[in-house]
């Protein structure tokens, strides 16, 4: 695999986990609550709809853990990579936005911008040639 291939997988990947749906069941205690129409255009739905991305597949989600379980393979020891990656991977499902843009990123760690890239790319590259080393054996 090349490093753009594994950031495509990434990107394909955070944005599968962005879409997924947030609620379900949950322990808290629930409350009965009746809406209340408090002006005419409440009442007919003339508010704006929320826009959410469709479900993924099972194969979407699958590839999902696929992709994921490739920061595994950078050592622990490199964990700000791992992060790195991991935060540069949501994409927003709709908008195709970063999440964390590389300013945003370096903020969060104190460092440079620039040198987040770097680092980006070279947490891209080990991944590539760990996979490539699977692949092999």
């Amino acid at each position: 695999m090349s490093g753009d291939e594994v950031v495509a997988r990434l990107e394909a990947a955070g944005a599968t986990l962005l879409a997924l749906p947030s609620g379900g069941y949950s322990t808290q205690l629930r409350q009965m609550k009746f809406d209340i129409v408090h002006t005419a255009l409440e009442a007919y739905g003339w508010e704006s709809a929320v826009l959410r991305p469709p479900v993924p597949s099972a194969a979407a989600i699958s590839a999902m853990d696929e992709a994921f379980g490739w920061l595994a393979m950078i050592p622990e020891t490199r964990y700000v990579l791992r992060r790195i990656l991991g935060a540069r991977a949501l994409v927003h499902p709709i908008t195709e936005r970063y999440l964390y843009p590389w300013r945003r990123l370096g903020a969060m760690l104190g460092a440079d911008h620039k040198s987040v890239q770097r680092w980006h790319g070279q947490g891209i590259e080990m991944l590539a040639t760990a996979l490539v080393k699977e692949v092999k054996n």
